[in-house]
C-alpha cells in the first residue's frame, strides 16, 4: 500500500483563525481609509503577508510593503499565539492519519512567527514532517510552482499529494499544479462551497472525513 502524503493549509483548515486573520488584514485597510470589495479576504488569503502588502499598495496604501508586513505581524502575533484554536476533529484525525503511516505537512501563507507558536499552543507541531510558510519558497499559494516545489521537497510527484485547503483559489491552483485537491468547509468561505465542490477532487464538511475512503 502506497504511503499517503498530505499537505494542509493552516488558516481555516487546521485552526479556526479566519475571523482573526480577516480582522487583522481589514484593520490595516480601514486604518488607511482604503475601500475594498466584498471578496477581499478570498483574494488575499493565498498571497501571504508580503503578497498582501504588495496588493494593498495597488489599492492605494502609500506605505512600503516591508512596513505593512511588519504591522500585519505585530497585529497577528499575540492573537494567534493565545486565542486561535484547532478546529473540531483536527487533533484526533491527525493522530489517526499518523498512526496509519501518512506523511503530514503544512503549507500556509502565514509567516513562521505567527504559525509556529499557534501550532505549538495547540499541541499540533509533533504531527508534521514539514511546516512550511510561503516565505520558505519565496512565492505565494497563487503560484502553481509552490505546489510543485513542495512535492519535490517531499520526494514525490504532485499527483501523489493530497492538498487540503478552505480557500477556493488555493484549491484550484493546487489542482492546476497536479495535486489531488480537497476543499474543506470553513465559515469564512461558505459562499464558495458550491464552487469548491465543482473544482476540487473532493469536498469535505468536517476534518474527520479525511479518515473516510
Amino acid at each position: 500500500m502506497k504511503k499517503e502524503v498530505y499537505i494542509f493549509d493552516f488558516d481555516g483548515t487546521l485552526v479556526d483563525s479566519m475571523p482573526t486573520y480577516a480582522s487583522v488584514m481589514l484593520r490595516i485597510l480601514d486604518e488607511n481609509n482604503v475601500s475594498y470589495e466584498n471578496d477581499i479576504v478570498k483574494i488575499i488569503t493565498p498571497l501571504g503577508y508580503l503578497g498582501t502588502a504588495k496588493y494593498y499598495r495597488k489599492l492605494g496604501i502609500d506605505i512600503p510593503a516591508e512596513e505593512l508586513v511588519k504591522t500585519m505581524k505585530e497585529y497577528a502575533r499575540d492573537e494567534y499565539s493565545k486565542n486561535v484554536f484547532a478546529k473540531n476533529g483536527v487533533m484526533s484525525t491527525l493522530k489517526e492519519l499518523k498512526k496509519r503511516g501518512a506523511s503530514l505537512n503544512v503549507l500556509t501563507a502565514s509567516p513562521h512567527p505567527i504559525l509556529d507558536p499557534c501550532l505549538e499552543n495547540n499541541s499540533l507541531t509533533e504531527f508534521f514532517d514539514n511546516i512550511w510558510s510561503c516565505d520558505d519558497f519565496s512565492t505565494t499559494k497563487a503560484d502553481p510552482q509552490i505546489y510543485i516545489s513542495a512535492a519535490e521537497r517531499l520526494g514525490c510527484r504532485p499527483e501523489d499529494v493530497i492538498f487540503v485547503d478552505d480557500n477556493p483559489n488555493a484549491v484550484i491552483t493546487a489542482k492546476t499544479a497536479g495535486m489531488i485537491s480537497y476543499g474543506i468547509f470553513d465559515e469564512s468561505s461558505a459562499e464558495y462551497k458550491e464552487q469548491m465542490k465543482k473544482e476540487a477532487h473532493r469536498y469535505i464538511e468536517e476534518f474527520s472525513q479525511l479518515l473516510e475512503k
